[in-house]
């Protein structure tokens, strides 16, 4: 069975790199190229992996393009393992494997389709998600299921710590889809599309603290936007600051001031107000050039940058 994977990502590396541990390399990989890196945050360089697993490495910009269709069409590609791509494939791609073209989605579909999964995850006080491999359509992760491992949402998940949890679970999958599909066992179970529910994209400026929100939002904002992703951020002194950890503040009770002031310095950081009263207690934080002092104590945070 002649494979091709088409990945750019962490989720993607980790992928490929249980397929060649698995002995289940695939003949063909198609990545972006280095320029193209700043696409995604958690870009990944799939070459060395590539030439671990002695597949054949083409880069394509564009999954839809020439150079990705005559990449498939040249290998004669039965399968196509798409984990970690931003482009929706078109019907000229889905058409070239024999067998098919099986993607990777975050969540618990047919909930959650769409873009910035695992921060919409958080976002929303999910307690429970999972990991999908599913069967490429023409529709948005609208496919039949393949595999599916239900993944549990701590109440202090950060984008992080999910985003390793899903792909622990992907590089756990996906040998054992492949190796299935191998011998003929090809599950194809159809979602329930009237269960579907659809994730909008999010943009770095949605990661903008509102600081009249109550503290609690705030904090899961913080948890939900962080890395690998470009985080939330609000603004000191004409600077953008971004917030990268931030717990609640038991003794706000003892402080008064406005929402987005700093209220007191600490010795792991500082603490700001929020709109319902209470406070966050910010223990990690950087501005554009990767370090910043702390803000100056009744400093306000949020005021337009220039």
């Amino acid at each position: 069975m002649r494979t091709a994977f088409i990945g750019a990502v962490e989720g993607s590396a980790l992928a490929l790199e249980a397929l060649v541990e698995a002995d289940l390399a695939p003949d063909l990989v198609i990545t972006l190229p280095p320029e193209a890196a700043g696409r995604h945050s958690d870009f990944a360089d799939l070459a060395p992996l590539a030439d671990a697993g002695d597949s054949k490495l083409v880069y394509a910009a564009d999954i839809n393009g020439p150079v990705a269709l005559d990449a498939l069409l040249a290998f004669e590609t039965e399968l196509a393992l798409v984990i970690g791509w931003s482009q929706v494939c078109h019907a000229g791609f889905l058409s070239l494997p024999a067998i098919g073209c099986v993607g990777f989605h975050p969540a618990p579909l047919p909930r959650m389709r769409g873009r910035a999964v695992i921060p919409w995850t958080i976002l929303l006080g999910e307690t429970e998600t999972a990991a999908t491999l599913f069967w490429l359509d023409e529709g948005v992760d609208s496919g039949p299921i393949l595999l599916q491992e239900r993944i549990a949402v701590s109440p202090a998940e950060t984008a992080r710590s999910l985003y390793t949890k899903q792909i622990r679970a992907l590089a756990r999958m996906l040998p054992d889809a492949v190796r299935r599909i191998r011998t003929g066992d090809v599950p194809r179970i159809e979602q329930d599309h009237t269960r579907a529910t659809y994730c909008a994209k999010r943009t770095p400026e949605d990661g903008l603290i509102d600081w009249r929100e109550p503290a609690e939002k705030v904090i899961r904002l913080v948890r939900a936007v962080g890395d690998p992703y470009p985080g939330a951020f609000t603004s000191y002194a004409g600077d953008r600051l971004t917030i990268d950890a931030a717990t609640d503040f038991p003794d706000a009770h003892r402080y008064i001031g406005l929402a987005g002031q700093v209220q007191c310095h600490t010795p792991e950081g500082f603490v700001v107000r929020c709109g319902d009263g209470e406070a966050v207690h910010v223990t990690a934080w950087r501005n554009g050039n990767g370090g910043a002092p702390r803000p100056k104590l009744h400093a306000k945070l949020g005021a337009p940058m220039p």
